[in-house]
């Protein structure tokens, strides 16, 4: 998923904001999450995340219950994302 970083300045500010948003994702629906690429532009960044459920429906709620809570986190925008449901 491809981040645009609004309330981004630096780097350090731009880190904050997706440690925030990673520790608020990990404990809320307990996934696996990481920054993994774009670490080094302070206005974009590109996530991943994975489920690990034996239900399709089940993946696809948490998928979308992920990015309804990030689409309503102001400070970013989604600009692209890919879903691979294994």
């Amino acid at each position: 998923m491809k981040l645009n970083i609004y309330e981004s300045n630096s780097l350090k500010e731009k880190r904050h904001i997706i440690k925030s948003i990673i520790g608020k994702l990990q404990s809320r629906f307990n996934i696996s999450i990481a920054e993994v690429d774009l670490n080094d532009s302070w206005k974009s960044s590109i996530i991943g995340f994975a489920c690990v459920t034996n239900d399709t429906q089940h993946a696809n709620q948490v998928i979308s219950n992920v990015m309804r809570f990030i689409d309503g986190d102001s400070r970013v925008e989604i600009v692209e994302y890919n879903i691979e449901i294994l």
